[in-house]
């Protein structure tokens, strides 16, 4: 099979994120070959990609064997690279296998340098035990180097987000463009308004789903479903006890959650610092407004008043309810209009031709 000369080189396919549908999504528009770490049936499918795809197969159960396996793969078992002309890097990892790609351009999509090792590396490292604590220090001595000199070599910096423009800038003092990730915005669509909020964020401390919670437990005449899981699912869970207004319903399909978005009066998602945060601009393209945190990604895509609301960078439930209370059916049928048109500034044309322009 003739390869294209661009490939794309993704850190592994471990579930349904926004980094693999931009991949996806990437693979897909411009027809290039993709290497990947690893896939696994929790992610997206690769069917459709009519490109050459290259699997590291790095795959383990074992944290820290995965962790040696990727390494190991991106080092050693990426000599391919040579054949092309262009290298997209996507994730943290994959950035290692430069020094197998000496010639041509070498291009970095980043969504984020790796917070457990800059800005939330204290509040990482005090969530975890002892043991594992010194295991993550050892770790970050041991790649933070390793990837700030293949980020260096890097001949373009691709920010997802001009918040993820400021952290490259302040944490290695390098400059970056934004292109802002790309949103299929013809796969939702308004199809009603059903009685529910809906939450899609994955069910993770950071996202603050917790918050979300403890709101309608003080609006009991309000719905609330939870399209998600995570490891924070079984804490969530237990908190929402006895709630007959919120529903868990886990992780459902890509056709389960253009029903469910299509019909809620609103979305809400209020994580903390969010790098970009695709879920807003889905939940706009299907007309629906967001309620979300004033701070991070969602600054550049929810316009307050118009798009949704936005609360203070440090909400707590109190404000999270007046902000539900504020995007009632009726306003939030109002924003329909405006949340549609916002969307359509992260179509995937203007992210593609935008990728075009980068790879040359």
């Amino acid at each position: 099979m003739k390869h294209s000369d661009t490939l794309v080189l993704h850190d592994a396919f471990a579930f349904k994120g926004g980094g693999e549908r931009l991949v996806q999504i990437l693979c897909r528009e411009l027809e290039v070959d993709l290497a990947f770490g690893y896939h696994n049936n929790d992610s997206f499918g690769l069917e459709e990609l009519s490109g050459r795809l290259i699997d590291l197969a790095s795959a383990s159960k074992v944290p820290f064997w995965r962790t040696l396996k990727r390494f190991n793969s991106f080092y050693k078992n990426t000599a391919f690279l040579s054949e092309y002309k262009n290298i997209i890097y996507s994730g943290q990892n994959s950035p290692l296998a430069i020094s197998n790609h000496p010639k041509g351009k070498n291009i970095y999509y980043c969504f984020t340098p790796p917070r457990s090792i800059y800005d939330l590396n204290e509040v990482h490292l005090a969530s975890l035990p002892p043991l594992k604590r010194l295991t993550q220090n050892l770790y970050n001595a041991f790649f933070q180097p390793l990837y700030e000199k293949a980020i260096y070599q890097m001949d373009i910096i691709v920010a997802d987000s001009k918040n993820v423009q400021n952290r490259i800038r302040k944490f290695m003092g390098l400059e970056s463009i934004v292109i802002y990730p790309p949103c299929d915005t013809e796969r939702f669509s308004w199809i009603g308004q059903g009685d529910y909020y809906l939450s899609t964020a994955r069910l993770m401390p950071y996202k603050r789903v917790d918050l979300i919670i403890k709101a309608f437990t003080k609006l009991p005449e309000k719905r609330l479903v939870i399209a998600s899981t995570g490891p924070d699912e079984t804490r969530l869970k237990q908190l929402a006890q006895g709630l007959k207004n919120i529903k868990f319903v886990g992780d459902i399909s890509d056709q389960e959650l253009q029903k469910l978005l299509g019909n809620a009066i609103a979305t809400i998602y209020i994580p903390k610092d969010e790098d970009f945060g695709m879920s807003p601009v889905e939940s706009m393209a299907a007309g629906k407004p967001v309620i979300g945190s004033g701070e991070g990604g969602l600054l550049e895509t929810i316009i307050h008043g118009e798009t949704g609301w936005l609360s203070s960078s440090n909400p707590h439930h109190d404000e999270l309810i007046q902000g539900i209370i504020e995007i009632n059916p009726k306003q939030a049928a109002l924003m329909r209009e405006s949340c549609e048109k916002r969307a359509m500034s992260f179509c995937t044309e203007v992210f593609i031709e935008k990728m075009r322009e980068v790879i040359g």
